[in-house]
């Protein structure tokens, strides 16, 4: 059976429906599921996994539950030098082979992984809970998005398997076909521990390259049991090889490591930039241009118009602000307003703030903590400077009696746009509002930028959204929504400017990152 026969065949994509967890029952089985992550894995430590077989490191480290920062969850290791060598080695042999494996092998193994974690969804909710600090919405928007990916990168493995036409030739026949690149580092970042490197990883596999996944050292078992899920579901397991440990080990070493073709990045601008200069160095027996896909950040922006449904737009920057205490890269962190509704939006969003229950994750807290203290002493820094520059409205502080990194919504008014506050990503539970003389004032406040993430536009007049469309300058925009929530398969995600490459993970193009083209032209 062809790739295109079986594509053709498959049922109509449908996004994975979110846990209701206002019913009793299910609300129940998801505290059921912590319980028994608690049993299954907490004081565990769990391995590298290197040529398919499992592997100590030099030593441990601990993993903190920041919702609780007096527990310690579990253990992963800290690979050597001379591990990261052998995992490039392994990762380079699996290639000559996985690389010319059928397409259709790759896309059953997708689909089989979805079924799996279909059945597994509140235990995968429960960890990511415990070792990043979601809540349980949060947490299983994030895993029921890993359940897209799995459809969405098998549909798509079948349609790049198939090449693309070209204008025909009298006397040659001539094709346009895709091959994999090489071995893929995957490096991720701490909040979206499982959709970010999957993606990632899926965008590597489905091309028939083989993937190094280093995942954040704060969510590393988010990773690891994807990754086993996937040997479950028939990925041979020399495929991924699976590195956890210090930035000395797995840092520039494996970013400037000659055998590594590819890098696929999630994290801070400033890292990015690092690994988007030293991937450009070709090092001693280097045979190629290394690739970089680099995912970096934003500041992200809400337009309210005057003509807009106000109270629509109040709740959608407070959610898009507010939503894992502002820890996403796609996170409302400035609302700009229409002066002549600026203080009736202003006051809406700072009462939906000042509404918002701080608790732990594991209990489905409203807001839980940021990662760790050293993040929560870099927000308050510029909470800090705020002060004097801007209006305080709402929070500012830390929330009294919680054993975790816990903020307060925070919300500065009348900023100036180049005030700090507008300007960097501060990746935490802070808004800033600015006032615009109108709405093109507006679109003009939103693009001053460096970054071009998401942004909101929210208006009922037909005219300024399709100037909203042409002229906000942003790689996802949302018309009167949130600009979170990006969902795998349909808002293909990826920015402008600084905050990465563009490459657009969940859409129709983000193979291309992971392939290379081969014009054939036999002579008749």
């Amino acid at each position: 059976m062809s790739s295109s026969t079986l594509l053709e065949g498959l049922l109509p994509f449908e996004h994975a429906p979110y846990f209701n967890f206002a019913a009793p029952d299910v609300a129940q089985a998801q505290r059921d599921a912590f319980a028994q992550v608690r049993r299954m894995y907490v004081g565990h430590t769990f391995p590298l996994l290197i040529g398919g077989q499992e592997a100590q490191g030099s030593g441990t480290f601990a993993v903190g539950n920041p919702g609780d920062t007096r527990e310690s969850v579990w253990h992963f290791q800290n690979a050597t030098p001379a591990q990261l060598e052998e995992a490039v080695q392994h990762a380079a042999q699996a290639f000559e082979e996985w690389r010319f494996s059928d397409p259709l092998q790759r896309a059953s193994i997708f689909m089989r992984a979805a079924e799996l974690l279909r059945a597994r969804r509140m235990e995968f909710n429960a960890v990511m809970g415990l070792e990043n600090g979601k809540n349980w919405a949060e947490a299983d928007g994030e895993i029921a998005e890993c359940v897209d990916h799995f459809e969405v990168f098998a549909r798509e493995t079948l349609k790049w398997a198939q090449g693309k036409p070209v204008y025909p030739m009298p006397s040659e026949h001539v094709t346009t076909t895709y091959e994999a690149l090489g071995v893929v580092a995957v490096i991720s970042p701490w909040n979206f521990p499982a959709a970010i490197p999957l993606g990632m990883a899926l965008g590597a596999l489905a091309a028939g390259n083989t993937v190094l996944w280093k995942p954040a050292s704060e969510t590393p078992l988010s990773s690891y049991l994807m990754i086993e899920l996937l040997f479950q579901a028939g990925l041979p397991r020399a495929a991924i090889q699976f590195l956890t440990g210090t930035d000395d080990v797995l840092g520039d070493p494996l970013v400037d490591h000659k055998h590594v073709r590819m890098i696929a990045f999630t994290g801070s601008r400033e890292i990015g930039c690092r690994i988007y200069e030293r991937a450009a160095k070709v090092q001693p027996g280097q045979k190629w241009l290394k690739r970089v896909m680099a995912e970096m950040g934003g500041k992200d922006a809400t337009v309210v118009c005057a003509d807009a449904d106000l109270d629509a737009a109040a709740l959608g920057i407070a959610q898009a602000a507010f939503g894992y205490a502002g820890q996403k890269c796609s996170a409302c962190s400035r609302a700009v307003v229409e002066d002549s509704v600026y203080d009736e939006v202003l006051s809406k969003v700072v009462a939906h703030a000042q509404a918002i229950r701080a608790g732990l994750p594991e209990d489905n807290g409203e807001i839980g903590p940021v990662i760790h203290e050293g993040s929560a002493r870099r927000i308050l820094e510029y909470v800090e400077a705020g002060k004097t520059s801007a209006r305080l409205m709402t929070g500012g502080e830390r929330v009294p009696g919680m054993h975790g990194a816990y903020l307060q919504p925070t919300i500065f008014a009348d900023v100036d746009s180049r005030d700090p506050l507008f300007q960097e990503e501060i990746f935490g539970p802070v808004l800033t509002f600015t006032r615009a003389s109108d709405w093109r004032h507006a679109l003009e406040l939103a693009n001053d930028s460096d970054y071009g993430l998401t942004g909101s536009f929210y208006s009922r007049d037909a005219f300024k959204v399709s100037e909203a469309r042409r002229l906000f300058h942003v790689g996802n925009l949302y018309i009167n929504r949130k600009c979170t929530g990006a969902m795998s398969g349909t808002h293909a995600f990826g920015g402008y400017g600084m905050s990465g490459t563009n490459a657009k993970v969940g859409g129709p193009d983000y193979l291309f990152w992971f392939l290379q083209t081969k014009t054939v032209a036999q002579r008749y």
